[in-house]
């Protein structure tokens, strides 16, 4: 029987939790020092209760930046088949969380079987599903039905929920004085604002911001602070409304944190490089060094079929600046709900974002295969090149579409291989073109 009900107040009382002892292994960290941040919130491991197929994992200071995918049901596309494939394919490529934002019909059905079969950490957003759940319009849902979707999914093993709860009056005021070009992109966000416009009520979050953490501490589950607010095109960027939102999940994070719920916090949105290192600082600061998880951010607005690239490059810089989790954005982003190669784009992605920008922190180990590599390429050991591959299929399917007359080399270069030809000299060997038949 545990003496605690989350990983953080386990963390306060000095206690060492299975999946505490778990990430410690995974990340090669020493324990203790890993329990002090969990303790203090800059570590979250989400992992609820009812997940009985979870391998934890953690999200914060100075572990591997952790990478999430989106899926789930729409009422254009819902084909439930489809969406349990993509969950393949996020797990086979090392997903550590997969978010299901579900909007159509009776989710719960597909959801229970997800977090049945995933070790990946399972993410939901309660408000994208309320108005399928309860079969009422916006208008006609209350605060408590609200809270009734957030039980549901607790119950049902979800580690980490997207609350919206910073788009609070004032944020709003602060939002409406400063005009933006693509005002609120948010989904949930957008909801929100709608409920809040149409019925003149608070935020039923924010309202009820205690009965939602007393909820999550019941099960274990990661608040993940939501940015309603978050830019949808770079000019919209570090302007009153995202800053005042932040300002807001400041001081959401301490609250949950009193109550022993772990707390991750959202961040942008689309944002021009120059300004993306400064957002994570600020972030960090105004939210006490909460995990900071972020989509994107976006670095232009230009590249719709490859927004995956450009979700890449900031979301690089974003993690090599303080971003713990990045959110992956695939081809499909802005155009359609993504097929099977969509998802496999965004993740390959932003992995390659999160490993490099493991690198530039410095964090343990992370090197190393790219150290096995070098040493594989080195060699010109193929096999054990897509052996190391963070796509080993792609990567022998190039090689072997163009195969070379002579296996040490590849047919972009042939015998005048860089490699092959330093090698060649440094073993003594003469190295020859025209006499090689």
């Amino acid at each position: 029987m545990r003496n605690y009900k989350t990983q953080m107040e386990a963390a306060k009382k000095g206690l060492f939790t299975p999946e505490l002892e778990l990430v410690a292994k995974k990340e090669d960290v020493d324990r203790e020092k890993l329990r002090q941040l969990v303790a203090k919130g800059e570590v979250a491991i989400p992992c609820n209760v009812n997940h009985r197929s979870i391998s934890a994992e953690g999200i914060g200071t100075g572990l591997r930046t952790k990478i999430n995918v989106n899926l789930g049901i729409s009422g254009d596309c819902n084909d439930y088949e489809l969406e349990m494939k993509k969950v393949d394919v996020a797990l086979k490529f090392g997903a550590e969380a997969i978010m299901d934002l579900s909007n159509y019909g009776k989710t719960n059905t597909f959801r229970r079987e997800l977090i049945a079969k995933s070790p990946a950490m399972i993410g939901t957003v309660p408000m994208y599903d309320a108005i399928g759940y309860l079969d009422k319009d916006l208008l006609d849902i209350s605060a408590s039905d609200f809270l009734k979707v957030v039980r549901a999914h607790a119950e049902e093993g979800v580690d980490f929920m997207t609350i919206h709860a910073g788009i609070n009056r004032r944020a709003v005021e602060a939002f409406m004085r400063d005009k933006r070009k693509m005002n609120i992109v948010s989904r949930g966000g957008s909801l929100l604002f709608a409920w809040m416009m149409m019925t003149g009520n608070e935020n039923p979050f924010y309202e009820h911001y205690d009965e939602v953490l007393d909820i999550l501490r019941e099960y274990d589950v990661t608040i993940s602070l939501g940015d309603a607010l978050r830019p949808g095109c770079i000019d919209d960027s570090t302007d009153a409304g995202q800053i005042a939102e932040l300002i807001e999940l400041g001081a959401l994070t301490e609250r949950a944190w009193a109550k022993d719920v772990q707390v991750m916090v959202e961040g942008p949105g689309h944002m021009a490089m120059n300004e993306i290192a400064a957002n994570m600082k600020l972030q960090k600061r105004l939210c006490h060094n909460a995990p900071f998880y972020v989509l994107g951010p976006l670095v232009t607005d230009i590249a719709p079929g490859y927004d995956h690239i450009t979700s890449a490059i900031g979301g690089a810089i974003a993690a090599a600046n303080g971003a713990d989790f990045l959110c992956y954005v695939t081809p499909a982003e802005h155009l359609r709900l993504p097929d099977l190669d969509d998802v496999k784009e965004g993740i390959i992605a932003s992995r390659i974002a999160a490993h490099a920008a493991d690198i530039a922190k410095g964090v343990p180990h992370a090197r190393e295969r790219d150290d096995a590599m070098a040493k594989a390429r080195h060699n010109t050991d193929w096999d054990e090149m897509f052996k190391i591959a963070i796509d080993p299929e792609k990567a022998k399917r190039y090689f072997e579409s163009a195969p070379p007359s002579d296996r040490h080399t590849c047919s972009m270069c042939g015998k005048m291989c860089a490699v092959r030809t330093t090698n060649m000299i440094l073993e003594g060997k003469k190295v020859e073109f025209c006499s090689e038949k």
